[in-house]
């Protein structure tokens, strides 16, 4: 059985558009890719054809990877998000003692995360740590980069 997919409204629809511009835009554009390489002859020496079934190759393999993501998904809507323990849909600002500086971080689930704009997973290592955890706390999390201490300050919608 597949893991579920824990997301917000949000987060389903981009996954939504993402599936919708694939199978209908791009899934064209590598179409007519393909046949204006084939109008190159010599298959065996044609790189843009290559690339063209190499292309498909990838949309058709995130189609199913979005179509599957799609059916194990669950939304978390803003009346499913308390703000007496952190979880997916919380803003949660933490103290982080190493840098002496406050973060904001938003706990989204895997789909949504993008940590240039503090969007971090529930499944990445300070995502885990925080989940369930309560303010006041602090959590030591070990990272890529090495153990940090964060002491949760707020937990916000």
């Amino acid at each position: 059985m597949a893991k579920q997919i824990i997301v917000t409204e949000e987060g389903l629809k981009k996954l939504q558009e993402e599936l919708e511009y694939l199978k209908t835009t791009k899934r064209k554009e590598v179409v007519e890719a393909i046949r204006v390489a084939l109008s190159f002859g010599d298959l065996s020496e044609n790189s843009e054809y290559d690339e063209a079934k190499n292309e498909q190759a990838k949309t058709e393999a995130r189609i199913s990877e979005l179509e599957e993501s799609l059916k194990h998904v669950k939304v978390i809507s803003d009346s499913d998000v308390t703000t007496d323990t952190v979880n997916v849909g919380n803003r949660v600002k933490v103290y982080d003692e190493a840098f002496e500086e406050e973060i904001l971080y938003t706990i989204v689930g895997s789909t949504e995360a993008n940590p240039l704009e503090d969007k971090i997973s529930d499944q990445s290592p300070i995502g885990a740590a925080l989940i369930g955890r309560q303010v006041g706390e602090t959590v030591e999390v070990t990272t890529p980069g090495g153990a940090i201490t964060l002491k949760i300050l707020e937990i916000s919608k």
